[in-house]
């Protein structure tokens, strides 16, 4: 199994390249999300983006109520308004966490390994991953944007 890349990591910070309809239909990545998912569940995420297992290409994946889900070349097309503060942690930055702001709820594009374009809208705790997976993918983490940082004992870094 693939280790994931820990901050700081200057992988973790460059953009990732969409995802080519070819490569898609060639099932180029159906491996890699495999992959991806047994890492996600043997280190208890609840969201994992390729970037972060070295893979500089923009397929996350999200485990929600419903399932796992596989997300390429993910777009945010729209956001609300209304936003809220909650904390957020990553595997990529461990023992740390931070208060996020983000939006409470969006619509994103995306394709299917298959190929297949779908849209959704997602909401609170499924909105947020999705949103900070899509920020892996650009090179972003939790902590660039967290108002408040916290240590795993509680320690508080501004």
């Amino acid at each position: 199994m693939r280790e994931i890349l820990i901050n700081p990591n200057e992988r973790l910070r460059k953009k990732s390249r969409p995802i080519t309809a070819h490569n898609l239909k060639q099932g180029k990545y159906d491996e890699l999300s495999k992959e991806m998912i047994k890492i996600m569940l043997a280190k208890d995420g609840i969201g994992l983006a390729a970037p972060q297992i070295n893979e500089q290409v923009r397929l996350i994946i999200v485990n929600t109520k419903e399932g796992i889900m596989v997300f390429c070349n993910p777009e945010i097309v729209s956001r609300s308004w209304k936003k809220e503060s909650e904390e957020e942690g990553c595997l990529s930055v461990p023992g740390v966490t931070g208060l996020v702001k983000r939006n409470y709820k969006i619509e994103v594009t995306a394709k299917k390994l298959s190929g297949e374009v779908f849209m959704l809208t997602a909401k609170g705790l499924f909105a947020r991953v999705i949103q900070h997976e899509v920020d892996h993918l650009d090179g972003i983490l939790f902590i660039d944007k967290a108002k408040k940082i916290f240590r795993k004992n509680n320690e508080r870094k501004d």
